[in-house]
């Protein structure tokens, strides 16, 4: 996610950056501001992205100060003049990721009233974080955990809304509760969290479990690992700083074992200067030498 105003004002470029292996790669902008979102959006076209998608979820003080983010439920309209303004400045597709409601109002008027409103403006593709945000008296941490989820409402808008492709997100832990529902109606599925924290167990099977792939990219934890060191080795090169990288890597292991000392020579080493890919090459040391003989 990136802010409109960083991109337009700011010239920030650099936060446009991504490796060719991503695609199809999204770019979310914060913003309320259809001109300003629509001169992003044209930023993020011409780097290449394959889809632009408008923030209406996220509940931080600081997102709420710029009047983007989650706050936007509560102008559906704004929110439409923005996506219309960003589709005329791009072909790629444009799209948005919202709450089923803010604070005080009933999820059951306003999603319904806000897709309506949203889609009447041409957009046709809408992520459902299946939460209320309470902008007011919940952190932005406990606002991803507090809230309760309502996935049936959000598969309900499916059904009264059938043109259009709605995904889910919130509180998906598994591919099994994933496939359920897609299953049960949802046109795709958004995981968050548990494919930051358990990336082996959420993406290295997504493929063959999810999309029917014969076989997955890597059999081993271990072998991703290895595959990343000549993106290390470019981005190191490129003046970039292995932790920028490895803290996104932590994770790999989790529930296997050796996982705590991957963690720990990672999190200790990637921050000193001239880390390179020698330290991951370490953290697989213990990763080997944990491991079951046989």
């Amino acid at each position: 996610m990136v802010t409109a105003p960083a991109l337009v004002r700011g010239g920030a470029m650099h936060l446009l950056d991504y490796s060719p292996e991503e695609h199809p790669v999204a770019l979310q902008l914060g913003g309320s501001d259809p001109a300003e979102l629509a001169a992003a959006a044209k930023l993020g076209a011409a780097a290449g992205y394959d889809q632009i998608d408008l923030n209406c979820g996220c509940p931080s003080d600081r997102v709420q100060s710029g009047t983007f983010g989650a706050i936007l439920m509560t102008e559906p309209d704004l929110v439409a003049d923005c996506v219309k303004a960003m589709q005329d400045a791009v072909s790629c597709e444009v799209t948005v990721k919202c709450r089923i409601g803010v604070d005080d109002q009933d999820p059951e008027q306003v999603l319904p009233d806000f897709l309506s409103r949203v889609a009447a403006a041409g957009c046709r593709r809408f992520t459902v974080h299946a939460r209320k945000a309470w902008l007011k008296g919940l952190s932005p941490k406990e606002n991803r955990d507090i809230p309760p989820l309502d996935y049936d409402l959000a598969l309900r808008m499916k059904t009264a809304f059938p043109e259009l492709h709605i995904s889910v997100n919130g509180g998906v832990a598994t591919l099994d509760q994933a496939q359920a529902f897609l299953a049960a109606g949802f046109d795709g599925v958004m995981i968050g969290r548990a494919a930051y924290h358990q990336p082996w167990d959420i993406l290295a099977e997504a493929d063959t479990h999810i999309f029917g792939a014969k076989a997955a990219p890597f059999s081993t934890p271990d072998q991703a690992a290895r595959a990343m060191l000549p993106y290390i080795e470019t981005h190191l090169a490129a003046g970039g700083r292995l932790h920028q990288i490895t803290r996104h890597m932590l994770g790999l292991f989790t529930g296997r074992p050796g996982a705590r000392a991957w963690r720990r020579i990672l999190s200790e080493g990637a921050n000193r200067p001239g880390a390179g890919p020698e330290l991951v090459e370490e953290a697989l040391t213990h990763i080997r030498a944990a491991e079951p003989a046989g």
